[in-house]
């Protein structure tokens, strides 16, 4: 089964990459795998501090992951599994790739800011011939109706 590969992060756009990733699974027969990142700087603490920090970051995570999911069960019919790691994004990003054989297309949500469409778009733009799978950017203001007509 081709999985569809989702990272899950605080942004706007990761809501329409989400509901992308979902609806394309299901209209495909595929899943989704969703990816958050903890960044290694969180934790510089003290060990015990570290400790305490990292377990509020993966419960927090586990919620925002839990809400998703049940959309994605709901309305979808797909039930996604969750899949954190901790250090640099792009680098857990294709390490997740290499290790999930399943993984199919890599799904990512842009941003609308004049800034540009976020750090990891970019990267993995630039970066493109190491990204060993396509990718899908979805831009962060497309209705949930051109979501729909596209997928």
């Amino acid at each position: 089964m081709r999985t569809f590969l989702v990272v899950l992060d605080d942004s706007q756009e990761c809501l329409n990459a989400m509901r992308f990733a979902a609806m394309r699974a299901a209209n495909t027969g595929g899943g989704v795998e969703i990816l958050s990142v903890i960044p290694p700087d969180e934790f510089n603490h003290w060990v015990g501090v570290g400790d305490i920090m990292r377990e509020e970051a993966r419960e927090r995570i586990t919620a925002h992951f839990e809400v998703f999911a049940k959309w994605m069960r709901d309305k979808q019919g797909v039930d996604p599994t969750l899949v954190i790691r901790e250090g640099d994004l792009f680098k857990e990003v294709l390490a997740q790739i290499r290790d999930n054989p399943e993984i199919g297309v890599l799904v990512l949500g842009a941003g609308t800011e004049k800034s540009g469409p976020g750090p990891l778009v970019s990267q993995m733009t630039k970066y493109a011939a190491q990204v060993p799978i396509p990718f899908t950017v979805v831009p962060g203001n497309m209705s949930k109706e051109q979501l729909e007509s596209v997928t």
